[in-house]
């Protein structure tokens, strides 16, 4: 971001209230005192074999950013880069899967944008509506709330198993519900009980957001790992050493701010840094909420794991 904050002086633009300071998960653009537009985009290569779930989770994936700023989506547009030898009925189902989950979400998609390359590419631009003085962000978590986590961790180690042929059906399907379930509820909830610091977890895994948000907000992040929610059979594949590759970038980029008390196995640290595609958001919530946040979730169908709290310091620390 340094040759684009370099061009585009903040102080320039006082209606965008997120975007070229600290990172954050979308931009926001202030409309009037009461509302603002929350635009993002993401896109990635398959991580499933079937076109159809791979277009949803892209399209879930791409809205989770509207969702983790507080946002509600409205509108989206395809962004695709496919193999001019890709069979039609393949790039439809790619589309068709992505419509059905946005139209889920209450989002339209209006169009987007096609290019040709070797390798399928697919993903969203979404925009939601978000009133300013609700905005959740990186930087708002306060000392002694809770740490939340609303989707089980190791979705990365179990679509790298898939793709070596090594997965258990149980474990895909287990997945494959988890990658394609909306962030919905967990914003919902997240806007119900007026929170102000989340993110979602995705390709820098759970420790290297964790990291961005402790330094975002000037704190440090205490984890419980025996709280750890992890999808079935992702500890498995760890130790049998299936990772992505991003896990072991993550842990070179995050690593030397990461204090762990006990000593885990490696590939049970590795699971920390590994990437996580359509993950679930990690919202900060005091502990004067947490009973009656727990309460609804449940009303709501939405899971919820504590997995630690916020503290006092900087960096990470694994108990």
């Amino acid at each position: 971001m340094r040759p684009v904050k370099n061009i585009f002086d903040p102080a320039a633009y006082p209606d965008l209230l997120v975007g070229l300071t600290e990172p954050d998960d979308a931009a926001v653009w202030r409309l009037s005192e009461e509302q603002a537009l929350v635009i993002t985009t993401d896109f990635f290569t398959p991580v499933v074999d079937t076109p159809y779930e791979y277009g949803a989770i892209a399209a879930a994936n791409s809205l989770s950013d509207i969702y983790a700023m507080g946002g509600k989506p409205f509108l989206a547009l395809n962004i695709a880069a496919l193999p001019d030898n890709l069979p039609l009925e393949i790039s439809a189902e790619i589309m068709r899967g992505a419509a059905e989950k946005a139209r889920e979400a209450g989002v339209v998609i209006a169009g987007g944008h096609t290019v040709k390359d070797q390798e399928p590419k697919f993903g969203l631009v979404a925009l939601g509506f978000v009133n300013p003085q609700k905005i959740i962000s990186k930087s708002g978590l306060k000392i002694n709330d809770a740490l939340i986590l609303t989707k089980p961790l190791g979705a990365g180690v179990i679509t790298t198993a898939l793709k070596q042929e090594k997965a258990e059906a149980a474990h895909i399907q287990e997945a494959l519900e988890s990658l394609l379930r909306l962030n919905k509820f967990a914003g919902q909830l997240a806007n119900e009980f007026n929170l102000r610091g989340g993110t979602d977890v995705t390709g820098f895994g759970l420790l290297g957001h964790s990291l961005e948000m402790a330094q975002a907000s000037q704190v440090a992040l205490e984890f419980e790992f025996a709280k750890l929610p992890f999808l079935s059979g992702a500890k498995s594949y760890a130790e049998k050493g299936i990772f992505p590759g991003g896990a072991f970038d993550n842990k070179k980029h995050f690593g030397e701010k990461v204090h762990i008390e006990n000593e885990l196995s490696e590939a049970l640290e590795m699971l920390l840094y590994d990437p996580q595609t359509s993950g679930g958001l990690l919202l900060g919530v005091p502990q004067i909420k947490l009973a009656e946040f727990e309460t609804r979730a449940a009303e709501l169908g939405q899971s919820v794991w504590v997995i630690g709290k916020v503290q006092g310091g900087s960096g990470i620390y694994i108990r």
